[in-house]
């Protein structure tokens, strides 16, 4: 029988316009659980204001005070962490916990959306965007082609989190209900599963000024001292307080997934969090106790690796995305930058949040390009969105950038 599956995630509502959601995780532990949490709270676009994290190696316990939304499905956010949380059968000699080898999921299946458009209207794409997200139905890769007499063409390849669409009712659910949103614009749509050949030669080739734009941007933390600060963010390194653990204090603006960041940091260095206690304030800063410990059970001693973590959880703190607006010729694209994790999942909401900013810009889309690509040894995933130029005579490029990179750290 072993544990009841069911009771490993708790959800209770705030009963009050003030009063927040408590989520309660009670189940195995595994390295990178935190994470796996964090990523699918933050793609319910809700707001962790306070957590607490406790393991023995073993067994955990995590509870995270949420700040949800009216429309929140919070029976489905309760299935999909369940998803993710380590299962166990009990014994006559105790409880056989997680192994990771024998509970890796299989790459889901890319499906290629395509559909065409007489024209291409003002926030469509948000539209879109909306639909697939309210299906459950992940976007890996897009392009968006205007032909010259003015249709449009668009390419989704995603992902069906519910794994169901093979069958034909997801399929004809799903081209029924963008039918709504793109109305008798729609020229056309199908959906179909993607041959391998077909998505690797859409994937798009990144420019060499693109690359060093990336690379160009300050990835900050490249101190050594094991104390590193800004005016928006401290690290602090210790251990001298706990015999076994390392304490890593963090103060910092509070940012849209700023939880997530830091336990995707730590996932991708393989590192188990035994103890954990954060929260957010009311002026939108953020406070962080962590107690640590490597994969073998030590603290981390070496100077090297204390900075080359606090190195990369400063640049997370700090640039989480990167968001820039540069020429491509005579036109004007915007670039967006987002790390992958080591495990291959992005940042959920990225393109979401994009096109809602252009959206309320009420800027039109020519052409988007999304692909991944390795730039200094990291995997990154790269938004290239190139705008109608009369549109964009209306709109500043810094007031662009800026409407955008707020939207995403979710300071509007």
């Amino acid at each position: 029988m072993g544990i009841i599956y069911e009771d490993a995630v708790l959800i209770k509502e705030g009963e009050g316009a003030n009063e927040h959601t408590v989520i309660t995780v009670n189940c195995p532990d595994k390295t990178g659980l935190g994470c796996d949490l964090c990523r699918i709270i933050l793609l319910f676009g809700l707001s962790i204001v306070r957590g607490d994290v406790q393991t023995d190696g073993k067994w955990c316990y995590l509870i995270f005070w949420v700040v949800g939304k009216p429309t929140t499905k919070w029976n489905l956010l309760k299935n999909r962490l369940l998803e993710v949380c380590p299962t166990c059968t009990p014994s006559a000699s105790g409880i056989f916990y997680f192994i990771p080898e024998f509970q890796q999921p299989r790459p889901p299946e890319i499906y290629l959306l395509k559909f065409w458009c007489s024209y291409g209207r003002k926030g469509l794409l948000h539209d879109v965007t909306v639909v697939l997200y309210e299906l459950e139905l992940t976007i890996k890769r897009v392009k968006v082609y205007t032909a010259p007499d003015g249709r449009v063409m668009d390419l989704f390849f995603i992902t069906d989190t519910r794994e169901q669409l093979q069958m034909s009712k997801r399929r004809e659910e799903t081209i029924k209900h963008l039918k709504v949103v793109l109305g008798d614009a729609m020229l056309s749509c199908e959906i179909e599963l993607a041959a391998p050949e077909v998505a690797s030669c859409l994937q798009s080739i990144l420019p060499s000024s693109v690359s060093e734009n990336i690379s160009s941007l300050p990835l900050s933390g490249e101190e050594s001292s094991r104390v590193l600060a800004s005016d928006s963010a401290s690290i602090v390194v210790d251990n001298t307080l706990s015999p076994s653990h390392t304490l890593v204090q963090i103060f910092c603006q509070d940012h849209k997934g700023l939880i997530y960041d830091i336990m995707r940091t730590l996932k991708d260095y393989n590192i188990q969090i035994s103890y954990g206690r954060f929260f957010a304030n009311a002026k939108g800063n953020c406070e962080m106790d962590l107690f640590i410990m490597q994969t073998d059970g030590k603290k981390i001693m070496d100077p090297h690796k204390q900075s080359a973590l606090c190195s990369r959880l400063r640049m997370e703190l700090i640039h989480p995305l990167r968001v820039d607006v540069v020429s491509r010729g005579p036109d004007t694209e915007l670039l967006v930058v987002n790390p992958v994790e080591l495990s291959g999942k992005g940042r959920p909401l990225v393109f979401y949040d994009i096109t809602l900013s252009l959206k309320t810009l009420n800027l039109r889309i020519f052409s988007v390009e999304i692909g991944r690509h390795r730039i200094d040894d990291r995997e990154w995933e790269v938004y290239r969105i190139l705008l109608d130029e009369w549109d964009c005579l209306s709109a500043e490029r810094s007031e662009i950038k800026e409407c955008v990179r707020k939207k995403l750290m979710g300071w509007e």
